[in-house]
């Protein structure tokens, strides 16, 4: 029986935390596409709140196609942690929309946010090891 090199076994806290993390990345990648086709579809919650912005409405559009693009990058095993960036970039946005101009609760935009970071750190080594990345 072949054994792994030792940069390639996993403890079992390793496996843990790799069941933990991909646990969060599902959860977040559902929010985020759950929020996704709500702008999308234009449902008139969404329509309302970019119109109060002030932005235009191709900025709906543009906001759900990342988190659908964010969505999509958390399920795939090797670009999570990019989809988690790209998340926490959203939230952040998202944040500051409602501090500055929409009022309300930043409260979801904010766990949403720290999810992310949560995940970005976790898969930071798959980021960096990501062949895209390592052709710059």
């Amino acid at each position: 029986m072949k054994t792994k090199p030792a940069y390639q076994q996993e403890s079992s806290a390793g496996k843990a935390a790799n069941i933990t993390l991909w646990i969060l990345q599902i959860l977040l990648a559902a929010a985020l596409l759950f929020s996704a086709l709500a702008k999308l579809s234009g449902q008139p919650i969404m329509v309302d709140e970019f119109a109060r912005l002030g932005v235009g409405q191709w900025f709906r559009y543009f906001t759900g196609g990342v988190e659908l693009c964010a969505a999509a990058l958390l399920a795939t095993p090797s670009m999570a942690s990019l989809g988690a960036l790209l998340a926490v970039c959203t939230m952040l946005g998202a944040i500051t929309a409602h501090l500055i101009k929409l009022g309300g609760s930043p409260a979801a935009a904010i766990v949403l946010l720290l999810l992310g970071l949560v995940i970005a750190g976790g898969r930071q080594q798959r980021l960096i090891r990501t062949p895209e990345f390592g052709r710059l």
